[in-house]
């Protein structure tokens, strides 16, 4: 019986692997995302393994849940970093554009002690209250790790643009 069974497996996973990742591909543009979702979508399959009847049908269903929840996240991550550029701009009274990809190198270039903040509350949404709970800082020191990060951020994205000029 368990012989049996994980030939199935075996077979599914030869069979609709590279469909369901080429698939999964088309809808998020990267290979190594779209491996991922394929995986993970593969993983969720074999943890309930006897308890779905259409296996491919679960996998192309959990395969979607996955890409919408890597849209999501994308979309959080693009509005977290318009927030904090147009925030850290609005207090210098800067102007100008700035490509997304720039400030999350920006961003993930921060020490830990102002990177950790900042995706919490930009890119996760989480208020200074919960951010100060999972850091374990107080509040203040919170806005204080907030307002350098803006501040390095600004001051990064000055010279960034400085320098392409």
């Amino acid at each position: 019986m368990k012989r049996s069974s994980d030939r199935r497996v075996s077979e599914l996973f030869a069979t609709c692997y590279p469909r369901l990742a080429g698939w999964v591909r088309r809808l998020v543009d990267d290979d190594e995302t779209a491996h991922e979702i394929a995986s993970e979508s593969f993983t969720r399959l074999w943890g309930r393994w006897r308890a779905v009847d259409e296996p491919v049908g679960y996998l192309y269903v959990t395969a979607a849940n996955l890409v919408r929840d890597h849209w999501r996240r994308l979309e959080r991550e693009r509005s977290a970093l318009r927030r904090a550029t147009v925030e850290a701009d609005r207090k210098r009274g800067a102007a100008g554009e700035v490509d997304d990809s720039s400030v999350r190198e920006l961003v993930e270039s921060l020490p830990d002690r102002l990177r950790i903040p900042v995706l919490l509350y930009y890119y996760a949404d989480l208020p200074i209250r919960e951010v100060s709970a999972l850091t374990g800082r107080a509040e203040g020191t919170v806005k204080s790790d907030l307002h350098a990060a803006r501040e390095l951020l600004r001051a990064d994205l000055r010279r960034s643009r400085d320098h392409v000029r």
